[in-house]
């Protein structure tokens, strides 16, 4: 069995004294892990790290082996990230994500390229915060769990939409949800009007988390017994620290 194919590493781990398993999510196999030999020697493990992207080839005896990997990396990107905290952690948590809800060997192009996204606006987008959020929106609909943000759940007017059903996952408006609002989720403005139009403000960016949180944890963790990765969670205490240290 042999395959070759676009990478993006998510996660790499010790294996024996010398290799490691690295975890990818690539274009036509999914989430797709395997041996890389020598895997820990500084030049192996400077090109496969999470964020980069490679061109691997994967050889097995049999499919359902675990197999090896073998490859060059196409982008090091990621390497500009490297001294930007809030971003490096960015990238840690979309990874973490990304290897936390997407099934094993099952293909998600659409999820390698939102990743591969991400991954560029980290790199030169002022508004890369709100882009990390739409990732993980984009995911729930990759997955099935998409949400209905276009009008009121209640009274299907498309006007004034600021908050979102945690039972139905339907955008609920202002009015609607005025009695009940202590117990729906807040939807920031981006999320409608796109983040062209706005800025990376916390609270905006912390409200689409938590929205995006809720239902990855609510409709694709929980049900398998698993929580959100810890990157995830660190990620959002970075976030609010690093926003009031730009606010002084």
């Amino acid at each position: 069995m042999q395959w070759t194919d676009q990478g993006v590493v998510l996660a790499t781990r010790r294996h024996g004294e010398r290799a490691l398993i690295v975890d990818l999510l690539t274009r036509e196999h999914g989430r797709h892990a395997g041996l890389l030999r020598g895997g820990q020697a500084p030049r192996l493990r400077a090109q496969w790290q999470i964020g980069n992207r490679l061109t691997v080839t994967w050889r097995a005896r049999l499919a359902d082996h675990l197999g090896s990997f073998s490859g060059e990396v196409a982008d090091e990107s990621i390497a500009s990230l490297f001294d930007d905290r809030a971003r490096l952690a960015a990238l840690t948590a979309a990874s973490a994500m990304a290897e936390a809800v997407l099934p094993e060997r099952e293909p998600h192009p659409r999820a390698f390229a939102g990743l591969n996204a991400l991954i560029a606006a980290l790199n030169d987008d002022h508004r890369w915060a709100l882009a990390y959020v739409e990732w993980e929106l984009a995911l729930l609909a990759e997955l099935g769990f998409g949400l209905d943000l276009a009008r009121c759940a209640a009274t299907g007017t498309t006007e004034d939409l600021v908050y979102v059903s945690p039972r139905s996952g339907q955008a609920v408006s202002a009015a609607a949800g005025a009695p009940y609002r202590d117990r729906l989720l807040r939807l920031p403005g981006f999320l409608l009007h796109g983040r062209d139009s706005a800025l990376p403000v916390l609270g905006d960016v912390l409200d689409g988390l938590d929205l995006t949180g809720f239902f990855l944890e609510r409709r694709v963790l929980a049900p398998h017994g698993r929580k959100i990765p810890a990157a995830r969670t660190r990620y959002v205490d970075v976030l609010r620290q690093v926003f009031r240290m730009d606010e002084r």
